[in-house]
C-alpha cells in the first residue's frame, strides 16, 4: 500500500478532523487575503476620490476665484499712477490731481512686460465751471482701456466714452434735470447724454465724463494726462505696493504710485482666501483618506496575526488529537513494516494538502470579501486592480508551511512511538 493511498484513506476515515483543519486554514488565508485586498481597495478608492476631489476643487476654486474676481473687480481701479511732482498732501485733501505727465507714459507701460498691474486707463480731471449751465463740475476725460502688450483686453472696468457723448454723475443730472438722450453744450462743444450713473455717494456724483481727446482740447491739455488708473494683479506678492512701485518705476521713472487701501486689500484677501479654501479642502480630504487607510491597516495588523496563530494552534491541536486517537492504528502500521519516517510523512503531507487546498479556497473567499467590502466604483474592474497572482502564490506557500509546522510535533510524536508498547497497551 503506497504512502499516498494511506494519506487518502486517512482523510476519508477522519473526515471531521480533515474538514476542521481545512476550515481553519481557509479562515486564516481568507482573513489575510481579505485584509490585503481591502487595503488595496482603500488605496485605489483614495486615488480615485482624490483625483475626483482634486478636479472638483480645481473647478470649484476656479469658479470661486472667478466669482471673487467679478465681485472685487466691482471695487474699481485700486492703483493710481501720478506725476512725479504731484503734491500728495494736496491730492489727499482735494482729491484732484493738479500736475500732468505725457500721455505717452501709458503706451510705454502697456508695451512693457509688466504683470503686477492691468486695466490701464489714462485720464484727465479738473474742477471747472460748466458755463452753459452755471454749475461747478469735475470734468473728467477718459478713453478706452489700453491693452497690455500681447495680452487680450479683458472686460473693461470702465466703458469707453465716445466722442460727442457725455456721461453724468447722479447729482449733476438730478440738479440740471438732464436725462439720457438730451443734447447739451459744454464750453461751446455739442454733446449728447449717453448715460447717467446712479448715486454712488462720492465725487463721481458731481462728475461729467467725456472723451479723453475732447477733454484735453477743452482743458488745453493736449497729449497730457493727470493720472493713469490701473487694477492690481493678484499675482503680486504680500508686499504688493513695493513690488508695483518697483515695476512701474523701472518703466516710468519718477512717477508716484498710490494704492487705494480698502478696495485693494479686499481684492487681494478675497482671491487669496478663495485659493486657500480650495487647497485646504483637498488637503483635508487627503488627510481623512490617509487616516482611514491607517485605521484599516492597524486593525488588519492585529486581526490577521491573531487569526493565523489561532489557525496554527487549532491545526496542531487537531493533529495531536488525531495522533492520540490513532495510536493503535499507528502501532499496527509500524508492526507490518511501515517505517517511522513514513508515519511522520503521513501526518506532514496530510497537513500540507490541507494547507494547499485551504489556501486555494481561502484566497478566493478572501478576494471575494475584499471585492464586496471594497466597494469600488462600477467603472473599475476588480479583476484588473485587485486580483494578485503574487498574493495567490504567497497563500499557496504560506498555508501549507503553516499547517506542516503546526503538525510537526504531533507527527514527530507519532513517528517515535514504539509499536510493541502501543500494541501491548491496546
Amino acid at each position: 500500500m503506497s504512502l499516498f493511498h494511506l494519506i487518502i484513506q486517512e482523510m476519508q476515515h477522519r473526515k471531521m478532523n480533515f474538514l476542521l483543519g481545512l476550515l481553519s486554514v481557509v479562515v486564516a488565508v481568507a482573513c489575510l487575503v481579505a485584509a490585503l485586498t481591502l487595503l488595496q481597495a482603500d488605496e485605489i478608492q483614495t486615488e480615485l476620490i482624490l483625483e475626483k476631489k482634486s478636479e472638483e476643487v480645481k473647478q470649484a476654486g476656479a469658479q470661486l476665484e472667478d466669482a471673487m474676481r467679478k465681485i472685487t473687480k466691482g471695487l474699481g481701479f485700486n492703483i493710481l499712477i501720478l506725476p512725479a511732482d504731484e503734491d500728495l498732501s494736496e491730492f489727499h485733501l482735494t482729491g484732484m490731481v493738479a500736475k500732468t505727465m505725457p500721455e505717452e507714459n501709458v503706451k510705454k507701460l502697456a508695451n512693457s512686460d509688466i504683470v503686477t498691474v492691468n486695466h490701464l486707463l489714462p485720464m484727465v480731471a479738473k474742477k471747472v465751471t460748466w458755463p452753459e449751465k452755471e454749475c461747478e463740475i469735475i470734468l473728467t476725460g477718459t478713453r478706452g482701456e489700453v491693452p497690455l502688450l500681447e495680452r487680450a483686453l479683458k472686460k473693461p472696468l470702465q466703458q469707453l466714452v465716445p466722442e460727442g457723448s457725455m456721461v453724468l454723475g447722479y447729482q449733476i443730472q438730478k440738479k440740471l434735470g438732464l436725462k439720457v438722450g438730451d443734447e447739451v453744450k459744454l464750453m461751446g462743444q455739442p454733446f449728447k447724454v449717453s448715460l447717467a450713473y446712479p448715486e454712488r455717494g462720492n465725487a463721481d456724483d458731481s462728475t461729467v465724463w467725456i472723451n479723453l481727446k475732447q477733454a484735453q482740447e477743452l482743458l488745453g491739455m493736449q497729449n497730457l494726462v493727470n493720472a493713469i488708473l490701473a487694477l492690481e494683479c493678484n499675482c503680486a506678492t504680500e508686499d504688493r505696493v513695493a513690488e508695483i512701485r518697483k515695476d512701474v518705476g523701472e518703466i516710468l521713472p519718477g512717477t508716484q504710485i498710490i494704492e487705494r487701501g480698502p478696495p485693494a486689500l479686499a481684492r487681494a484677501e478675497a482671491r487669496n482666501k478663495a485659493h486657500a479654501t480650495a487647497v485646504a479642502s483637498l488637503e483635508q480630504e487627503k488627510a481623512n483618506r490617509i487616516q482611514l487607510i491607517e485605521r484599516h491597516a492597524d486593525f488588519a495588523a492585529v486581526l490577521v496575526p491573531l487569526v493565523v496563530l489561532g489557525c496554527g494552534a487549532w491545526i496542531g491541536f487537531l493533529s495531536l488529537e488525531n495522533v492520540r486517537r490513532r495510536a493503535t492504528e499507528i502501532g499496527i502500521l509500524r508492526a507490518i513494516g511501515l517505517r517511522s519516517s513514513q508515519v511522520f510523512g503521513i501526518f506532514i503531507i496530510k497537513a500540507m494538502l490541507i494547507g494547499l487546498i485551504g489556501a486555494l479556497l481561502g484566497y478566493f473567499l478572501g478576494y471575494g470579501i475584499g471585492v464586496i467590502w471594497g466597494k469600488l466604483p462600477d467603472s473599475v474592474h476588480p479583476q484588473d486592480v485587485l486580483f494578485s497572482g503574487r498574493w495567490l502564490l504567497l497563500s499557496l506557500v504560506f498555508a501549507p508551511l503553516l499547517a506542516s509546522l503546526a503538525s510537526w510535533i504531533p507527527a514527530l510524536m507519532a513517528a517515535r512511538q514504539d509499536p510493541a508498547t502501543i500494541l501491548q497497551e491496546g
